[in-house]
């Protein structure tokens, strides 16, 4: 009998939403292929890899092999399919999104749907993380060519195997109005960032605020030759950065001995 490949999903935008349900379309398309999802049940955008310590969490079914973790992060999502759903046997893969907008540069870091991936390989899985840059005159945006782009990178990993060590995912950024694209490799773009807030009062008074919306300024980055996430989609590829844990800073390692 012939192994069933596993692939646990999750998202942060919700389980209810597009780009989730038409990854897992695309997925449930492949030959001999299982897929779990486990989505939050509230959006989630920008939580970063956080999990829920305060507070119990429960999965509710929604369908078979579809389940929404209530009140729960997309890190909780994997992190706790991972220690009850698969207990005895890991999934072979983890894909997270299809984010509703792009997940460049420094925004991997607030990206609950990178923190997805991220949880995944810290389980020794290995990861996606797939976002559609979108143009938002369009909110349903055209989810074709994510489509499309999983499916092949699935397969691909499936017939081969996963191009990364331990401890890295990928992460890939599909741009917007194109059916056909070349991917690229790419590194995570320098992005600029303001501090925009907008202030408020209810009709008693009280204040309170939102917080802005930041334009989509990026810039290579000093000695760093190849092409940025940013820079490729701009160009209309399809960007495939390859992104590492580690966050240690071993360069300025001598300096801050000299320092101290």
């Amino acid at each position: 009998m012939k192994k069933m490949y596993k692939i646990l999903v999750t998202n942060d935008d919700g389980y209810e939403a597009n780009g989730l349900l038409y990854l897992v379309e695309a997925l449930r398309e492949l030959e001999d292929v299982v897929v779990t999802v486990v989505a939050p049940a509230n959006e989630k955008s920008a939580c970063g890899h956080s999990l829920t310590l305060t507070r119990p969490l429960r999965f509710i079914s929604v369908e078979d092999d579809f389940y929404k973790l209530e009140d729960g992060t997309p890190t909780d999502c994997i992190y706790l399919s991972l220690s009850t759903m698969f207990e005895n046997e890991k999934p072979d893969l983890v894909v997270s999104g299809i984010n509703r907008g792009s997940n460049m540069g420094e925004d991997i870091t607030y990206s609950g749907t990178a923190a997805g991936a991220m949880e995944g390989v810290l389980h020794d899985v290995p990861s996606i993380a797939i976002s559609q840059v979108m143009d938002f005159s369009d909110p349903s945006g055209d989810f074709t060519l994510a489509q499309k782009t999983i499916k092949n990178l699935v397969t691909k990993i499936r017939e081969g195997s996963f191009p990364l060590p331990p401890r890295q995912f990928l992460n890939i950024n599909i741009p917007s109005k194109t059916q056909e694209a070349e991917i690229k490799v790419t590194y995570a773009g320098l992005r600029h960032y303001a501090n925009d807030s907008h202030l408020h009062r209810n009709p008693r008074g009280e204040e309170f605020h939102w917080l802005g919306l930041h334009p989509l300024d990026f810039s290579p980055r000093e000695g760093k030759s190849g092409m940025t996430d940013f820079d490729a989609i701009g160009a209309g590829y399809i960007s495939i950065t390859p992104i590492m844990l580690d966050l240690s800073a071993y360069k300025s390692m001598k300096t801050l001995e000299e320092w101290l």
